[in-house]
């Protein structure tokens, strides 16, 4: 095994005091400090040491794809690592968003071939499936809940000009393309008072304590009023949420280790001053009520669990060390990313030995053997799903 060094991306909904507090550093940090990322991604690259210098993981893996990722995953993705790991802390919310699946990015990509990137939807011909693990409470929306729930909300503000979308929603399921459609068209010039108007209504309840928040962070956004569709989850420390291609999401508070194919194809609904196509993010949206979106995880031996989950780009596993399971063998293939998220551990692969303190990460190539974790800590490990 050997180190692995991420970046740490500096979104402005990121958190000053949750990636720094998990590596042992000051708080709070000198800036909003919202994802580090581990893996091969262009965009934010982790680096390995090599002769002193330090290394791109995505040269290493484009060069040397044989040692790095092995025919399985080569065969299958190329020479590119399919998974990028993160741990991801928000403060503030993040957009409203869904993702294409492999068919609609790969035929995404090749119709706006030639565009100026400002005008893309699609950056590479990949989907973008997401398991996210929580590390901390963690809150997010994810999913269509219940049309009829939805409307119920809406109509409690009693605000005249949401009555359409409100009959569409009691239409049940063939009703949320119409009602999705309403919010996101609205007018520019009457949404401030769209929004205005529900903020000031007295509704009361944990639905109108959502939308007068959301319209706060994003005036005059109706994303406000779409989250109203989705379900609203708060998560304990190990539940997880996926999110499939075309599930609307997105991400409120809280810290959490989150895995996804490698991919920055997104297609944004609101909550951000971003463009949205809505266009497109109808045709990718799933318009279907998603009956559970939590994740318990699933016990795999003593000491570890996993979330499963119905791709092959990527597993993550959970290992726990301490006094009453003091070691843990995971004979999972490599290319293997090992995130320490607590305590102390130390990782073997048969190559050599690396211990790990919070907040750090070691890589181990695909030729490596079973997985030894020691220690007194919590690691998760994450590799390509390919069995």
């Amino acid at each position: 095994m050997e180190p692995l060094y991420g970046p740490i991306r500096d979104y402005a909904w990121g958190s000053r005091s949750a990636i720094a507090l998990l590596q042992g550093r000051s708080v709070p940090s000198a800036g909003p400090e919202a994802e580090l990322w581990l893996g091969a991604h262009p965009g934010g690259p982790a680096h390995v040491d090599r002769a002193g210098l330090r290394v791109s993981l995505c040269d290493l893996v484009r060069d040397e794809p044989g040692q790095w990722l092995g025919q399985r995953v080569s065969e299958r993705f190329g020479r590119r690592l399919p998974f990028l790991l993160k741990v991801l802390a928000a403060d503030a919310p993040l957009s409203l968003q869904a993702h294409p699946d492999a068919e609609q990015a790969q035929a995404g990509y090749a119709a706006e071939a030639g565009r100026p990137e400002g005008q893309r939807n699609y950056s590479d011909p990949h989907h973008k499936p997401e398991l996210l693990v929580a590390l901390t409470p963690f809150e997010a929306l994810c999913g269509f809940r219940d049309p009829t729930e939805s409307a119920e909300a809406l109509a409690a503000f009693g605000v005249p000009a949401l009555a359409p979308v409100v009959a569409a929603l009691r239409e049940g399921p063939a009703g949320l393309r119409t009602a999705v459609r309403t919010l996101l068209g609205w007018p520019v010039a009457q949404r401030h008072e769209l929004l205005a108007a529900v903020v000031s209504a007295p509704a009361d309840g944990p639905d109108a304590e959502l939308t007068r928040r959301l319209a706060t962070a994003y005036p005059g956004d109706p994303g406000a009023l779409v989250a109203l569709l989705l379900h609203h989850v708060r998560l304990v420390a190990g539940e997880g949420i996926w999110m499939p291609a075309g599930n609307l999401h997105a991400y409120l508070s809280g810290c959490g280790v989150e895995i996804m194919a490698a991919s920055d194809n997104v297609l944004r609904g609101g909550l951000t001053p971003k463009r949205v196509d809505v266009d497109e993010l109808l045709r990718v949206l799933r318009f279907e009520v998603l009956d559970d979106p939590v994740r318990a995880p699933q016990p795999v031996a003593p000491g570890v669990d996993w979330w499963p989950v119905p791709v092959d780009d990527f597993a993550l596993h959970r290992v726990r060390v301490d006094a009453a399971v003091p070691s843990v063998t995971l004979p999972v293939p490599g290319p293997r990313v090992v995130l320490c998220a607590g305590g102390s551990i130390t990782v073997d692969d048969g190559a050599g030995a690396l211990t790990l303190a919070s907040g750090e990460a070691a890589i181990g190539m695909s030729s490596g053997a079973a997985l030894r974790i020691d220690g007194a800590g919590l690691g998760f490990v994450a590799t390509s799903g390919l069995r």
